[in-house]
């Protein structure tokens, strides 16, 4: 792969990347951060694999596409390995995490959203594609997001159903890429190395979602 150097300060394309939050938590991130994403915001993107609009990888999930400012086109996993499950909190509502992750003012997403009223799921970004979700350039190349409506100091968001319909989608999404079920491999927002972010937060219960993951 090819990288383009930063565009002049000041212009509006450096104003555009500098724009690219590449996190969760429907926020920006900081300065350092976004430079580093500037390194691979111009990078080209890989072979295309054949796709239609509206395709999802889950099949029991609806589609809403993120803006095409949020996410990269590429080819996973022949150009880079998926072997990370990012778990994360929206800091939102349904409506408003939809609404941020489909305006480009933003330009951060996810590949999966969860709904906790009813454990509804919502794909926005193929997981063929890197999803601007985790402020880390190897973490949006090699992990595939998951965005849990609610607020990280609110437990009572964090639903029996949501957790039982996101294991069910993390456990399809370690199945299909070989992922391991552990917590190395399926980690938060928090773990994220030079993150500011502290989703999914101490009220995230870990034990209950690994289980719940490996039973499914």
């Amino acid at each position: 792969m090819t990288t383009t150097p930063s565009p002049p300060t000041g212009s509006p394309t450096r104003r555009r990347f500098l724009l690219a939050s590449g996190a969760a938590g429907l926020g920006l991130v900081g300065l350092s951060q976004r430079d580093e994403l500037s390194r691979w915001w111009w990078r080209l993107p890989g072979r295309d694999k054949p796709r239609k609009a509206g395709e999802r990888d889950y099949a029991t999930a609806s589609w809403t596409a993120a803006s095409a400012a949020n996410w990269r086109r590429a080819d996973r996993p022949a150009d880079y390995r998926i072997d990370r499950v990012v778990i994360h909190v929206t800091q939102a509502d349904w409506n408003t995490t939809l609404r941020v992750f489909r305006s480009s003012r933003h330009q951060a997403s996810t590949h999966y959203v969860v709904r906790a009223l009813d454990g509804h799921v919502e794909q926005m970004v193929r997981e063929l594609d890197v999803a601007y979700h985790a402020g880390n350039r190897s973490y949006n190349e090699r992990s595939i997001g998951i965005e849990h409506e609610g607020w990280v100091d609110r437990p009572q968001n964090f639903t029996a159903v949501m957790y039982a319909s996101s294991a069910r989608l993390t456990a399809d999404i370690c199945r299909r890429h070989r992922i391991p079920v552990d917590r190395e491999h399926i980690v938060g927002h928090v773990e994220v190395p030079g993150t500011d972010h502290t989703d999914p937060g101490p009220h995230w219960d870990w034990d209950r979602y690994l289980k719940l993951v490996r039973a499914s």
